[in-house]
């Protein structure tokens, strides 16, 4: 192998235009974790393993921001942080992140059936289908806000960022820290606001509309209620590139489609309730991503095509992009393990055809059971094991044997 950009000074300035982003998923978000294991193998093998992220910039959003908080804890050193992510997900559980005892689901489920039948005479909206208190019990044993500001201050990380939906609003918001003063920015139904990420940031960002309540956050000098941030996301690869990113790596947590998979599931008539909320999650989570990276493609070939219109004074600059995403539909996964959700659970989900294969995309975001995410997380570490000559010729500079690196995967200007 053949390292380009030897000069270690030249290598640390693509780490800091380099961005890591990661979109939502719930569950599904296991994966994430798995490619970024798979990333800190490629690493090692060129002697990189504990040095700090290749990413000075990372950004997430719904579980993808607990993620990416993980990585901007451990930001100085690299293989540490994928460990200690890993296991994380190696070991949940459902009740790690919401109640599933009989009380706890009974009451939230109680309330739903009852504000739906008796809408008219119930006192109570429910706020949401499940209590996801253990969540934050969970990170606040996880996340340590003091060693992400630790990182910024040592310039390990150049800057970090959580983006969630205030429903007071409908303004998306980006919540952001950095190593060096950065303006925030504003546009049409978007706001960056500058503040230290806490608990309630990430728990924010990773409420599933209906599934999880919303949370308070302060805005302006007020509070306003926010939940998932994929909701409404038309450009989740702006953050990165307002914080200073000129190369991104977006790891996804939904699967592309492929062609046969929905053709296995039997139909069943009309279809169910959980069928179709899986149907409406997967546009929530995929589909901003996928046509973010098609405008940036476009974006690209323009620049290409006019040079003289690149530039950061004028704000446009060429953005190199290599996407990883699951190469298994990760409905068929869940298929397998819905059996493993817990009992209250799969008692509540059954009426909305949630325990049935065809509802098996809407149960995979609250499947948090050790053999569902240690699925994904081996199918992350594959995926990543297949692209290790795009991730390490992208990341690191590292020239294949064969004179070339893909191009495939970190050149949208060049795909079809």
């Amino acid at each position: 192998m053949n390292v380009a950009h030897a000069d270690p000074a030249i290598r640390a300035s693509q780490r800091q235009r380099t961005a890591l982003v990661m979109m939502g998923g719930g569950a599904r978000a296991a994966y994430q974790a798995g490619v970024l294991a798979g990333i800190a193998r490629i690493a090692a093998r060129h002697g990189l393993a504990h040095c700090p992220l290749p990413f000075g910039i990372v950004t997430g959003t719904s579980a993808g921001a607990i993620n990416s908080a993980g990585m901007a804890v451990g930001a100085a050193d690299f293989q540490a942080a994928t460990d200690r992510l890993g296991a994380l997900w190696h070991g949940i559980h459902a009740d790690d992140v919401y109640r599933t005892g009989v009380l706890g689901v009974g009451v939230s489920g109680a309330r739903w059936l009852s504000s739906l039948a008796f809408g008219w005479i119930t006192r109570q909206a429910p706020r949401a289908l499940f209590d996801n208190a253990p969540l934050d019990s969970f990170l606040t044993e996880l996340f340590e806000p003091g060693r992400v500001q630790a990182s910024l201050d040592a310039g390990v990380l150049q800057a970090f960022a959580v983006t969630a939906l205030s429903y007071s609003t409908g303004r998306h918001v980006t919540f952001y820290q950095s190593h060096r003063r950065i303006q925030p920015w504003q546009r049409s139904q978007r706001l960056a606001v500058e503040a230290p990420i806490g608990v309630d940031h990430l728990l924010a960002s990773s409420s599933i509309p209906f599934l999880f309540p919303s949370v308070p956050l302060e805005i302006e000098g007020h509070h306003e209620w926010f939940g998932d941030g994929t909701m409404r996301q038309m450009s989740p690869l702006s953050p990165a590139i307002h914080l200073g990113a000129s190369r991104i790596l977006a790891i996804g947590a939904a699967s592309r489609q492929r062609p046969g998979w929905f053709d296995t599931v039997p139909s069943g008539g009309y279809p169910s309730l959980a069928q179709v909320g899986g149907q409406a999650l997967a546009s929530i989570f995929l589909d901003g991503l996928q046509a973010d990276i098609e405008r940036l493609t476009h974006i690209n070939r323009l620049l290409a095509r006019m040079p003289e219109a690149a530039g950061d004074t004028d704000g446009w600059r060429p953005v190199e992009v290599m996407t990883i995403a699951p190469s298994e539909p990760i409905e068929a996964i869940a298929a397998q393990h819905v059996h493993r959700l817990p009992r209250t659970v799969r008692a509540l989900l059954a009426p909305l055809g949630g325990t049935e294969a065809r509802g098996a995309a809407f149960a995979s975001y609250l499947l948090f059971e050790p053999e569902f995410t240690q699925a994904l997380l081996a199918l992350g570490e594959r995926d990543a094991a297949a692209e290790a000559d795009a991730i390490a010729a992208f990341l690191y500079g590292v020239v294949p044997e064969t004179g070339h690196a893909a191009v495939r995967a970190t050149d949208p200007a060049l795909a079809p």
